[in-house]
C-alpha cells in the first residue's frame, strides 16, 4: 500500500511536469505564473489594479477629500452603503473584467470574490447584512457566456462573508440593450422597468438588509433599479458590492 508522502510527492510532480509542458499563464496580461500565483490572475496584475484611494466617504466608499459627498446623491436613500475595490476603465482591471464577462474565465470571478470579501463595512452593516442578490443578466448574454459574473462573484464571497446567496430574489424580465456605449441618462431609460421580484419571493426578503452584487458600478442605473424592486418588495435596506467603479469626475 503506497504511503500519503509517496502520493503527495507523485502528485506534486505530476503538477511540475504539467506546468512545465502546458505552463499556466494570467488571463490578464498572458504571463506565465508563478508557484505563488493561486487564482487565474497573476500577481503582478493584481498589484497594478487602481484601488480606490483614501479617505472614502463613510457610506459609498467614494474617495473624497472633505464636504458633501459627490457620488452618494447617485444612490438613492434606502441604499445603506456601496463598496468597490478599484477604479474601471483601467488598464489591468479592465483587462481582468474582459476575461470573466466577454472571454470565459469564469473562475476570475472566484479571485475578484475573494478580494471583495476584504472590504470594509460600516459597523452596523456587518451586523444587518443577510443575503448576497448578484444582479441578473440578460437571458440572451447568460447562455451566450455561459454563467452570470456576478452570481460568480457572489458566490465567492458567501462563505467569507458567512451569508447566503439568493438568484431569485430579482429577475431581469426584459433583455435591455447594452449598457456600454450609453450616456448616463440614456442608461436610466435603457434600464427602466427590466427587473421585478417573484412573488414568491417576497417573503424571504422582506425586512432583510440585502447587498446587491455586480462586477462594475459606472452610473448606477442598474443597481439603483434592481434596489428599487428589492425595496418595494419588502427589502429594508440595500448595500452595493462591485469590482470596479467608474470614476465619479470630482473626489471634492
Amino acid at each position: 500500500m503506497i504511503g500519503a508522502a509517496p502520493r503527495n510527492a507523485a502528485t506534486a510532480a505530476a503538477v511540475a511536469m504539467l506546468d512545465f509542458l502546458l505552463p499556466r499563464v494570467c488571463v490578464a496580461c498572458d504571463r506565465p505564473t508563478s508557484v505563488s500565483d493561486r487564482g487565474m490572475v497573476c500577481g503582478r496584475c493584481w498589484s497594478r489594479i487602481a484601488l480606490l484611494a483614501k479617505p472614502q466617504c463613510a457610506r459609498c466608499g467614494h474617495p473624497h477629500l472633505s464636504g458633501t459627498c459627490h457620488f452618494c446623491v447617485l444612490l438613492p436613500p434606502y441604499v445603506r452603503s456601496a463598496r468597490s475595490l478599484c477604479w474601471v476603465p483601467d488598464p489591468t482591471a479592465s483587462r481582468i473584467v474582459a476575461a470573466l464577462k466577454y472571454h470565459g474565465w469564469g473562475g476570475v470571478g472566484r479571485d475578484i470574490g475573494e478580494r471583495l470579501a476584504r472590504l470594509s463595512f460600516p459597523p452596523d452593516v456587518l451586523r444587518e447584512r443577510a443575503v448576497l442578490v448578484p444582479v441578473p443578466l440578460n437571458a440572451t448574454r447568460e447562455r451566450d457566456r455561459g454563467y452570470n459574473q456576478s452570481l460568480l462573484i457572489a458566490e465567492a464571497v458567501s462563505p467569507l462573508w458567512g451569508i447566503p446567496v439568493a438568484a431569485g430574489l430579482v429577475m431581469r424580465i426584459a433583455n435591455t440593450e447594452t449598457q456600454t456605449r450609453l450616456t448616463p441618462g440614456e442608461r436610466s431609460a435603457n434600464i427602466r422597468n427590466a427587473f421585478a421580484s417573484p412573488p414568491d419571493a417576497q417573503m424571504s426578503l422582506r425586512g432583510k438588509h440585502l447587498v446587491l452584487v455586480d462586477d462594475v458600478l459606472t452610473t448606477g442605473a442598474t443597481l439603483n433599479e434592481c434596489a428599487s424592486v428589492l425595496f418595494e418588495a419588502g427589502a429594508r435596506t440595500i448595500s452595493y458590492l462591485t469590482f470596479g467603479r467608474a470614476r465619479s469626475g470630482t473626489t471634492a
